[in-house]
């Protein structure tokens, strides 16, 4: 009476989804993403238009990870065809902040009149626009853009001040997932 676990994510048209050794690599006309795939007891197969997320072990472990790398699978076929994109609004009161991208960084100047300019890592290949009071955070890897609006909010951690009074800093005001 052994109840099978399985996941099937459907393919769209325009993506393909290919499986090698442990890599799962996911292309559309957004670009390409790429993710290792294991844990003991679960395979994945890719049909053709469909990906089917198994396991023969009947643990409450597998069938938890089993559910994981079907989330994990269908955000990446959603990041190749629609993409991931976080709004986030600059917020001060007392300093007016200068906000621009250098390279792979986010550099907050003029944070609470601090001489020294804060900086927030840019992970993967996503993309900030900062223009005005909007930073714009957008790619096809669910996990960098996300990683990356926390690394903003992160930057502009206000400590040794009133919260309630100093509510300067950069906050996520959209998800566009």
């Amino acid at each position: 009476m052994a109840k099978e676990i399985k996941k099937i994510i459907p393919i769209p048209e325009g993506v393909t989804v290919t499986f090698q050794g442990q890599v799962l690599t996911v292309s559309g006309q957004k670009g390409k993403n790429e993710r290792t795939f294991w844990y003991p007891g679960i395979k994945i197969e890719v049909m053709d238009s469909e990906v089917v997320v198994d396991s023969s072990v009947m643990k409450k472990t597998q069938k938890a990870m089993v559910g994981t790398f079907a989330s994990h699978i269908s955000n990446m076929i959603k990041g190749v065809t629609e993409g991931f994109e976080y709004r986030m609004k600059v917020v001060y009161s007392h300093f007016p902040m200068q906000i621009k991208v250098e390279g792979k960084q986010l550099m907050i100047g003029n944070f609470l009149g601090e001489k020294k300019a804060r900086s927030a890592n840019i992970l993967g290949e996503s993309k900030v626009k900062a223009s005005g009071d909007e930073v714009v955070v957008t790619g096809i890897n669910k996990e960098d853009v996300g990683q990356t609006a926390a690394n903003i909010e992160q930057a502009t951690r206000i400590k040794r001040f009133d919260p309630r009074v100093f509510q300067d800093g950069i906050y996520t005001v959209e998800k566009i997932v």
